[in-house]
């Protein structure tokens, strides 16, 4: 596997937690608070796995803020990405996972590779603008009400994303 990155934004630790889980099943070392990187850190990266929360009405975590300046400023051309997030399906179930739109706007015209899309039709939410053409944009995780099956979304995932990686 090329040099690879997890970046995550996480305000409860739902999203940091998923992103550790992430990194321990690929072997990835590198796992960082979004809020600890920049355009440089993020350029000396292959692949980078790019994680948020989503609050309010379908938006990033507040880190990530400042993360998404240093995407576009990042040279991101050839680089793979993929996107996760997390998000309440029951209480947010119109803008569940939203947040993750925003990183993908962000790098889909970067000359990145995006990898990772996932199926919408295997969740129950009202409305998302992380789905494009019937697939989320990356990993969705439902913290709140489907727990027991985010180990197995997350494998899932891996299995889809590491020959990409």
């Amino acid at each position: 596997m090329k040099k690879t990155i997890v970046v995550y934004g996480s305000s409860t630790g739902s999203c940091q937690d998923v992103a550790e889980q992430i990194a321990k099943k690929l072997g990835v070392s590198d796992v960082k608070n979004v809020s600890e990187v920049d355009a440089d850190t993020l350029s000396g990266y292959d692949n980078l796995l790019l994680g948020t929360s989503t609050w309010g009405a379908g938006e990033l975590q507040d880190d990530w803020y400042d993360g998404v300046d240093a995407l576009k400023s990042a040279d991101l051309s050839g680089k793979t990405i993929a996107l996760f997030g997390c998000g309440d399906a029951e209480g947010y179930s119109d803008t569940f996972c939203g947040g993750m739109s925003e990183i993908y706007k962000t790098v889909k015209d970067s000359g990145a590779k995006l990898i990772g899309q996932v199926p919408a039709d295997s969740y129950t939410y009202d409305d998302s603008e992380s789905v494009v053409d019937g697939k989320f944009v990356g990993l969705a995780i439902d913290v709140s009400e489907s727990e027991e099956e985010t180990e197995k979304r997350i494998d899932d995932w891996i299995d889809v994303i590491r020959p990409e990686l």
